[in-house]
């Protein structure tokens, strides 16, 4: 893993680290996994990531770029995503997927975008926002439409509702603004697969948000895989279940990207 940096298209520069596959040198146009962290005000971190070894160690280039409103860079930083979900924040991603092609990290034709959580809604948005760019996409428990989303949060989150409010909405107010800025009312947009897992008893982002837009993709003729666990809540606990998915996963992504997977 190794720390990267790039401006983005307004100028305002953005960190974020890269993992290569073991030996693989030079590392020249490698299939890529944009990696996006569970956000939106945290970050990716450097040291021993699970995920980004896992999916380095089938064969991919493992981008994880720390967009605007990520936590450690100071309170403008933060303060500068006010509002841009499915925005800048969105473009932050996408500035970081151009530096890797530009650099020749990339295979501009096999790049992937993986998140959970806010990462799912930056997969959903992705493919639906900027269809030429990735070639398929994997959510988690990513929540397809603000409105609800957002009406819908847990007790334990009451107390920043707020805040949420303040940077990423009102679910009154800014109904309109909140319904350009969701995943659910852009599938006919997405050209490329996905593959949607949900957690039954998720109290975040409810079994219902990604129903809806497995739905919706379906009802628009899209290509979509959907995987629900019923023990599991936001995100998986469980090994085996974790062990599935990620079995599932991976085999999505050699289909797309050509990678190594595991029976």
């Amino acid at each position: 893993m190794e720390p990267i940096g790039f401006r983005a298209r307004d100028n305002l520069f953005i960190a974020g680290y890269l993992t290569t596959p073991p030996g693989v040198r030079p590392t020249v146009n490698l299939p890529l996994v944009l990696l996006v962290n569970r956000g939106p005000w945290s970050r990716s971190t450097w040291g021993y990531d699970g995920t980004a070894q896992w999916l380095a160690n089938r064969g991919y280039a493992v981008l994880q770029v720390n967009f605007r409103g990520s936590s450690g860079y100071g309170k403008g930083f933060v303060n500068a995503s006010r509002r841009e979900w499915g925005g800048k924040m969105q473009d932050d991603l996408i500035d970081g997927v151009n530096w890797a092609i530009k650099h020749r990290i990339a295979d501009p034709k096999r790049i992937a975008i993986f998140g959970y959580s806010y990462g799912g809604y930056t997969t959903l948005m992705g493919l639906a926002s900027s269809p030429d760019v990735f070639c398929c996409g994997v959510d988690i428990c990513g929540p397809a439409n603000l409105l609800t989303y957002i009406k819908t949060l847990p007790p334990y989150l009451k107390p920043i509702e707020p805040l949420v409010f303040d940077r990423v909405g009102h679910p009154e107010r800014d109904a309109d603004f909140l319904k350009s800025r969701s995943p659910l009312f852009m599938a006919d947009r997405i050209t490329k697969p996905l593959l949607i897992a949900q957690g039954a008893n998720d109290p975040h982002v409810k079994k219902a948000e990604s129903l809806r837009m497995v739905e919706a993709l379906k009802k628009a003729g899209k290509v979509v895989e959907y995987v629900e666990y019923p023990d599991e809540g936001h995100g998986f606990a469980r090994p085996e279940n974790r062990l599935d998915f990620y079995a599932k996963a991976e085999k999505f992504l050699a289909r797309h990207l050509g990678g190594r997977y595991e029976e």
